[in-house]
């Protein structure tokens, strides 16, 4: 296991993209763990998904009553970015920011090249501009960014391994994952930026994006309507509960690439990529099933719920992939994790706090 070469105890810690799912789940998780942390975040609150979720996530953070400091903006503001670097100096930044969503990007493209292409370039440029100094305090330590499970396409071979080539993404928002990837690895290079990229595995939990599967399938449920399997319900997908990411992210942060000198004095690149899934590829049937049974369970619908006049077969939609696996051995090697929560225990609590949620 590698040993942890950063305190964050006493540092400042850039989030961006803090009042979304994984987001603001990992600023709850720092406050509650990490004694006189600071953490600066910031997200634009667009409305691809209901913003009373977002807000209602940032309200739970203020609660704490803790070194919390807001930003409502945009990473694609370069301004606002060096602005919040000189201003703050952080230690750590994690950029969970970016528009999700596979089919999303087949029909709204700007919004991708904004966030996840601009407004990455912003980041890096500002981990660059505030290195640390000999005789100052504060400076980068290490930057941690969101890649994503897609990023690995149609590619055959499974489980995806980060040693795979991943060089034939399959829709747009893959395309600018693999980007963000290839643009962290050049700044590592040039600049020596300790970089950690983080391939993310089809995240669920409470309180998270309704544009995903389970959270949308419920709604649709809940209203009587019909729901659409896709791959006519030949799909699997590594679900990865929200708790194991933030437990993977907070550890990953602690410990930046090493910096080094190649054979030739120049520096090797500080630089690594984690897939953080759940090493359990579940089919998209059985997905649905155990979702409906713990909805029915936490009451959010009735025990005699005619479920197979609420479902259609459908084939795959453009963008999608047949399975996602991820193949987490460096992760248990490097920080000795592997995400453990079963699919049901995930499902039983979103069912739970979606019951609540709509009381």
């Amino acid at each position: 296991m590698l040993e942890y070469n950063i305190n964050l105890e006493g540092k400042t810690v850039l989030v961006t993209g803090a009042a979304g799912f994984i987001g603001a789940n990992l600023v709850k998780r720092l406050f509650h763990d990490v004694k006189d942390i600071k953490v600066v975040g910031i997200d634009s609150i667009t409305d691809y998904y209901d913003v009373s979720i977002k807000r209602e996530r940032l309200a739970e953070i203020a609660a704490l009553h803790r070194d919390w400091t807001f930003v409502e903006g945009s990473i694609a503001d370069r301004d606002e970015v060096e602005r919040i670097f000189t201003a703050y100096r952080p230690a750590v930044v994690v950029n969970l920011a970016a528009q999700a969503g596979v089919r999303y990007s087949i029909t709204n493209p700007d919004a991708y090249i904004e966030s996840n292409l601009i407004g990455f370039y912003n980041i890096l440029e500002a981990c660059r501009n505030h290195q640390p100094e000999q005789g100052k305090p504060g400076g980068l330590e290490h930057l941690v960014y969101a890649s994503s499970s897609s990023v690995y396409g149609s590619n055959k071979k499974v489980p995806y391994s980060t040693e795979d080539k991943v060089d034939n993404p399959v829709s747009l928002y893959a395309a600018t994952k693999k980007s963000n990837e290839l643009m962290a690895h050049a700044y590592s290079k040039l600049y020596n930026i300790p970089s950690t990229g983080l391939r993310f595995f089809t995240v669920y939990g409470p309180a998270g994006r309704p544009d995903m599967a389970y959270f949308g399938f419920t709604d649709k449920l809940v209203r009587g309507e019909t729901i659409k399997i896709f791959n006519y319900g030949n799909c699997k997908r590594d679900f990865t509960y929200v708790d194991d990411i933030v437990e993977g992210v907070v550890r990953i942060m602690q410990h930046a690439p090493e910096k080094s000198n190649g054979e030739d004095g120049l520096p090797v690149p500080p630089y690594k990529v984690y897939n953080i899934g759940n090493n359990s590829p579940e089919n998209l049937l059985d997905f649905v099933s155990i979702l409906q049974e713990e909805l029915v369970r936490a009451g959010v619908l009735p025990e005699d719920y005619d479920f197979e006049a609420h479902k259609q077969l459908v084939p795959m939609q453009p963008g999608d992939v047949p399975v996602t696996y991820a193949d987490t051995t460096q992760l248990e090697q490097d920080f000795g994790f592997k995400p453990s929560t079963s699919l049901r225990d995930g499902l039983r609590k979103f069912a739970e706090w979606y019951k609540d949620y709509n009381a």
